[in-house]
């Protein structure tokens, strides 16, 4: 064996101590990664009270602490509660001291309509690159099938617009999206009717108790998802509205090495954990005890 200098062993010894450490941190075992190896997020309309009260600050202090690296908004512009987040600059720059980013928000239908423009800029100044709408429905859960063209047919060129100013326009599933209309599932016909590089869809996993199940839908439409709204939900329980009740992840009936497994193939590049602060703290630490 060759003569170590005297250099070379402090820096060895140093390097090892470190991993050392690290290791014990870890419990002895290589640190797990997060899911698809991507920042756990969490989506903040659960926690909108806070913005309304102008806590925003204090949101993403406890957020951070808590593990979460990413948040999901929703638009200043269309949401009463986030008004206060209607400086885009002030919002950045929150954003920034905290360490937490945000690249997704959700916009009313109404304001894409109204005012795309305005909510595209203010997306752009804090630095989104994802638009989402909740539902092309709003209250309709019973459309015929004119319905849900005009629909596709008018988010298109909302999609089309958001393509120009470099902004992803992307499609949640609520209730429109889970209605059927001759025979067929609302949300498949979407798939067929909305152009597949102009929107992306973003999966809510709660929607398991009416009987979209998301690996099926990752791997039935490859590329088509950008995103995910996480929640878990006993399937063995009756809630208020009737099959399931949601819970934290890991609790309930989803199986999650499935649904990140086929997340790869629907092209997921984001999560957030949709749910009250106790089962967001609740789902945030098992996905960090999930493999990467």
């Amino acid at each position: 064996m060759a003569a170590m200098s005297r250099r070379e062993f402090f820096r060895k010894t140093a390097t090892d101590a470190a991993m050392a450490g690290w290791l014990a941190a870890a419990g002895g075992t290589i640190l797990k990664a997060n899911p698809l190896g991507l920042p756990i997020g969490s989506q903040t309309y659960p926690h909108r009270q806070m913005i309304k009260d102008g806590d925003f600050a204090a949101l993403l202090k406890t957020l951070k602490e808590i593990g979460v690296d990413s948040i999901e908004l929703c638009s200043a512009l269309g949401y009463a509660e986030f008004a206060p987040l209607s400086d885009a600059k002030q919002t950045k720059k929150m954003l920034g001291d905290s360490g937490v980013k945000c690249e997704s928000a959700h916009f009313s239908m109404r304001e894409m309509r109204e005012s795309q423009q305005k909510s595209i800029d203010w997306a752009a100044e804090i630095g989104m690159t994802q638009m989402l709408v909740a539902s092309l429905g709003g209250g309709n859960n019973t459309p015929t099938m004119d319905d849900v063209k005009k629909a596709a047919d008018e988010y298109n060129a909302i999609a089309a617009v958001a393509a120009e100013a470099h902004m992803q326009q992307g499609l949640h599933n609520e209730g429109f999206e889970v209605s059927t209309v001759d025979g067929r599932r609302t949300y498949d016909i979407l798939m067929e009717r909305l152009d597949p590089k102009l929107v992306k869809f973003q999966f809510q996993m709660s929607t398991i108790s009416q009987g979209l199940v998301a690996a099926e839908y990752f791997t039935k439409y490859p590329g088509r998802f950008i995103s995910m709204h996480v929640q878990d939900v006993d399937l063995n329980a009756t809630g208020p509205r009737g099959r399931g009740v949601q819970t934290s992840v890991g609790k309930g009936s989803i199986d999650w090495t499935k649904t990140f497994a086929a997340a790869k193939t629907g092209g997921v590049k984001n999560y957030f954990v949709e749910q009250n602060m106790e089962l967001t703290k609740a789902s945030v630490a098992a996905l960090k005890a999930m493999n990467g």
